[in-house]
């Protein structure tokens, strides 16, 4: 008997597309070949309900199907004449149920790292606040290409392999996955004539000149956020951020508890014994007389 394309996946001829989609992902759950191995009969259900659903989801070849049949889709999208043409239509299907997905795509923007710097700071500078200048040897986007990783002049062309997309297709038995392209790394380009400063990377190491605003009433384990002084990003991402962590130095006279200052005071005997006005100097500044 022909298949009924309503029939396999469980629904009514005026269904809507939203009914459509839910039970054709419930038919490919329940008979996905991962979860009936060595079952044929499963399998067929499998590719029927795919083969359902390239027909149902699309107006065009759902009118035809329902004016003439199967016979007014055969020869375009209905019936599949491999398993990678179940895979490579529903990819959106497949990577919300199973966590992957066969379509080809190219590499996604990646902020870069983050990095930390360790700065030591004097008591006075903790408690009065301060601004300090620091090197810092980074990764920085390659002024001679301005990150491309290609000579001056040139350009990166587009994978032959993966025609751009930064993936290539294996097949694992049922199943046909994608995976990183080999040839260009993922990135979807080839550089044929590399940049003389940076060898093809896009990035050079450098040391980065950066004012640090210390603000008043820090402690140590403190840190600062510098935005966007991380590592580059990846493929046109963002930078990373800057987290400079503090320490501050112990001082012979100050200490602090909490919020609170204490200042040490060495007097002689009469002083102690007559009474004496002294004055304690502010952090940083040798006590007055």
């Amino acid at each position: 008997m022909e298949l009924d394309y309503y029939e396999v996946l469980g629904v009514s001829r005026s269904a809507e597309d939203d009914e459509i989609k839910r039970a054709y992902r419930k038919m490919a759950l329940k008979y996905h070949p991962d979860h009936n191995p060595n079952n044929a009969e499963a399998e067929q259900k499998f590719k029927e309900a795919a083969e359902a659903y390239d027909v149902l989801r699309d107006p065009e070849k759902r009118a035809r199907y329902d004016r003439f049949g199967r016979a007014g889709v055969q020869g375009g999208a209905g019936g599949f004449g491999s398993n990678d043409d179940i895979f490579a239509h529903f990819s959106d299907i497949f990577g919300d149920l199973f966590g992957f997905s066969t379509a080809t795509r190219g590499p996604r923007p990646m902020a870069g790292a983050d990095l930390r710097y360790n700065l030591t700071v004097t008591f006075a500078q903790a408690a009065k606040g301060d601004e300090i200048s620091i090197s810092l040897p980074k990764h920085v986007t390659c002024s001679e290409c301005n990150g491309s990783g290609a000579a001056p002049g040139s350009k990166a062309e587009t994978c032959r392999q993966c025609n751009g997309t930064g993936q290539v297709r294996r097949s694992q038995g049922f199943f046909q996955i994608s995976m990183p392209c080999p040839s260009c790394q993922g990135t979807g380009r080839v550089i044929t004539k590399p940049c003389p400063k940076c060898k093809g990377e896009g990035i050079t190491t450098d040391t980065r000149e950066l004012v640090v605003r210390v603000p008043a009433g820090v402690d140590s384990g403190t840190r600062l956020r510098v935005r966007g002084e991380g590592e580059p990003g990846v493929h046109g991402g963002p930078a990373g951020d800057l987290y400079v962590v503090l320490t501050v130095e112990q001082d012979k006279r100050w200490q602090r508890q909490g919020q609170d200052l204490i200042y040490t005071l060495e007097i002689n005997f009469v002083q102690a014994a007559l009474g004496h006005r002294g004055r304690c100097a502010r952090p940083g500044r040798q006590p007055a007389p």
